[in-house]
């Protein structure tokens, strides 16, 4: 497996010309860098003008490795390769480097850059990429491993400490600008290098750069906005703003959120989440990236689903709520953490199920996690410094045995299991106070549910211990700890109390509630696709030019697309016995095209077969060309099958293993040509990752067109 680093952007607020200036002081030996032994000069090129020089360099290491290890291997040096190209018309330094020794069984491949930062030319911004793999090494390989990765992420940050180092000798020595390059001048590097050892100041008129205001690329943008899905060189993370917005990370850490990004920006097109709400799910992972971006992709089809992105601004909780839920925001902790009070007992849970339904409740406590986001994130501004979490004090004053009613309870379960799925890491602290007895009866049921990482951050308080030193307030200022516990500030939060029974919903008044509606209903559906059994839907079109539209997610496997048509209407419901055993089976997955069709003959394949990848978004049109039926079809991806159908035995054994299960998210719509144009803008705020092109319009008087997205 090849190991990968990415650094964020670091920047150095001098001039390009400086920085080289200082960089070059590491050579041929840096006393600041123990590893680096010494360097020789191989190779050397300057262009005529001066503008460019290339120096490529043998590089000694003396790695931190075990001396046992060393004498296996019968080396005490490792010796790298380090090429440099230094352009002073273009201002940017180039550096690619590789390992020399053991470069059969160990290959480490690094790129730097040093350029100028796109927004401010007296700036300098560095940037290092770095790959691991290890083939063999005498049995060794996960310990080589180790001791690669750890030595290289020590010099990481130690590499932007010597360039400090030297740029504060060189203005020590009064060298705080160096003239850039010019045609006709004598030499960029000679000149530079003879400025930075002589110590000579060449100009007096040093910029105040660290006077000038200027805010690192992704400080610029809205960053409480979703980030824009670009390879822009502004969309890059900046060291500083990663430590302004999203506290200290280890190097690895920082490579780990930004390969994540990347990942993302590469297979969802238009917005993609927040770098903090991706930072959650890979702290809620230990920074397993895989395991993270499982859970991430989870919780962004789901949030694309529900719509979860626009709660803030569509759901309005029902008077009932607002009156019986004991629940509200109130200033903040010591940390600057929102603080949120919930008086669950004071909440009839029995009553407000019945009143208005377990969906509308789910809603409501989505909608405070939202909030919750959004007050962080306005804190992180406030008090400049990240602020990743919210403060829950939860009052547990009359609790008892009427909020262990078995549906309340299961209601909890599945409202925690929802938010621990999606909003993971964004609880900082629970404080429960007042806890009674029936309290631990409560807490065995749903403890079970709730993540080792979240149970970690609760404080519990039973009876009156909450006052006094060692209680709330060691977390709370005195001046905001309400009155009901005590303290001096009035609280707004409602009471609660028991829901009146003439407000109860009938069974039939709550299959058609409108917040269940609100709810359940969505644009978007869900299927397996098993091997042998795809999934497959179909649209009748009457009139030809007609546009039909999809839209959709992998979730789970790797899938194939295609699109067929037929002047035959599918039997939804097959007459063959084993037919139907596979589709009940399948559950939701259901298949159109019958055993016995003969491709060309009763249907024909109007799109080529498009490859879907896992944690993929597609979306894409087809113009018609001919009225009658046209059925849209996911399969699952199998490079070696040479078969369209495959026999209903095969399809039954492949059920047997869950690693033959795909799963995708979709969405299809059919619009008359002359509405294609209009209906785009609709479907494009439909989904969030959503690009259709304007190619396939209604001008467009070709057959056939498909625009798909990734």
């Amino acid at each position: 497996m090849v190991q990968k680093y990415q650094s964020p952007v670091r920047v150095y607020k001098y001039p390009f010309e400086l920085v080289m200036a200082a960089y070059e002081k590491r050579f041929p030996t840096c006393p600041l860098i123990p590893v680096f032994i010494g360097s020789d000069i191989m190779y050397e090129h300057k262009s005529e003008d001066g503008s460019l020089h290339v120096v490529e360099r043998s590089c000694k290491l003396n790695v931190d490795a075990p001396r046992l290890l060393k004498k296996i291997a019968g080396v005490e040096y490792v010796y790298f390769i380090q090429k440099n190209t230094l352009n002073w018309k273009d201002r940017t330094l180039l550096i690619d480097a590789h390992n020399e020794t053991f470069s059969t069984r160990v290959l480490v491949n690094e790129t730097c850059s040093y350029t100028v930062h796109p927004d401010n030319e007296e700036w300098t911004c560095f940037e290092q990429s770095a790959s691991l793999d290890i083939k063999s090494f005498f049995g060794f390989e996960s310990t080589v491993e180790k001791i690669a990765m750890k030595q290289y992420t020590a010099n990481i940050k130690r590499g932007k400490e010597v360039i400090e180092f030297y740029l504060n000798e060189l203005i020590s020595q009064g060298i705080t600008h160096i003239p850039r390059w010019t045609p006709g001048s004598s030499g960029g590097y000679q000149h530079v290098s003879r400025i930075a050892t002589s110590g000579h100041l060449c100009s007096t008129e040093a910029p105040a750069t660290e006077e000038i205001l200027s805010v690192p690329l992704q400080l610029r943008e809205e960053n409480m906005g979703l980030n824009q899905g670009t390879d822009q060189d502004g969309d890059k993370l900046e060291a500083e703003y990663i430590e302004r917005y999203l506290g200290h990370l280890t190097p690895m850490q920082e490579s780990t959120l930004i390969h994540l990004r990347q990942w993302l920006q590469e297979t969802h097109k238009g917005k993609i989440p927040k770098d903090e709400h991706i930072l959650r799910f890979l702290r809620a992972r230990d920074f397993n990236i895989e395991k993270a971006r499982e859970m991430l992709c989870q919780s962004l089809s789901w949030r694309k689903q529900y719509q979860v992105d626009y709660i803030l601004q569509t759901w309005r909780p029902p008077p009932i709520l607002e009156e019986y839920y004991a629940g509200g925001w109130h200033y903040h902790d010591r940390d600057g953490r929102p603080l949120y009070i919930l008086r669950l007992g004071q909440i009839d849970t029995k009553g407000l199920l019945k009143a208005v339904g377990e969906e509308a409740i789910l809603r409501h406590v989505l909608s405070i996690n939202e909030e919750g986001q959004r007050r962080c994130e306005e804190n992180t501004r406030l008090y400049g410094l990240p602020i990743r979490s919210w403060t829950c004090l939860v009052d547990l004053e009359g609790l008892n045995m009427r909020h262990l009613w078995r549906p309340g309870v299961k209601a909890l379960l599945r409202i925690i299991e929802v938010v621990e799925a999606n909003y993971p890491e964004t609880l900082g602290r629970l404080l429960i106070v007042r806890a009674p007895r029936v309290f631990p009866v409560l807490w065995t049921l749903v403890s079970p549910f709730i993540n080792e990482n979240s149970r970690r951050k609760f404080l519990i308080y039973s009876g009156n211990n909450y006052q006094g030193p060692g209680g709330i307030s060691d977390y709370l200022d005195k001046e905001i700890i309400p009155d009901f516990l005590g303290g001096e500030c009035i609280c707004s939060i409602t009471e609660g109390g028991l829901v009146p029974k003439s407000l109860y919903q009938s069974d039939d008044e709550a299959e058609t509630s409108d917040h269940i509606r609100l709810w359940t209903e969505t644009i978007y559906h869900s299927a397996f696709i098993y091997k042998g059994a795809p999934h497959e839907i179909t649209a009748e079109i009457l009139e030809v030019e007609s546009v039909i539209t999809w839209d959709f997610d992998v979730l789970r496997g790797d899938v194939v697309f295609s699109l067929f048509h037929s002047k035959r209407a599918p039997d939804v419901h097959p007459k063959d016995p084993a037919s139907v055993t596979v589709t009940t089976t399948c559950s939701n997955n259901v298949q159109l095209i019958d055993k016995n069709w003969v491709l060309g003959v009763d249907y024909r394949r109007v799109e080529a077969p498009l490859v879907c990848r896992e944690g993929e978004s597609i979306q894409g049109s087809h113009v018609t060309r001919w009225p009658g039926f046209y059925i849209l079809q996911w399969k699952m991806h199998n490079p070696s099958s040479s078969s369209s159908m495959v026999r209903v035995d095969d399809v039954l054994a492949s059920l047997q293993g869950s690693s033959h299960k795909c799963k995708v998210m979709y969405y299809f719509e059919v619009l008359a040509s002359e509405d294609f144009r209009g209906s785009m803008s609709s479907l494009e705020s439909c989904s969030g990752f959503s690009q259709l092109s304007g190619v396939t319009n209604s001008s467009n008087k070709s057959h056939s067109s498909s625009v798909i997205s990734r």
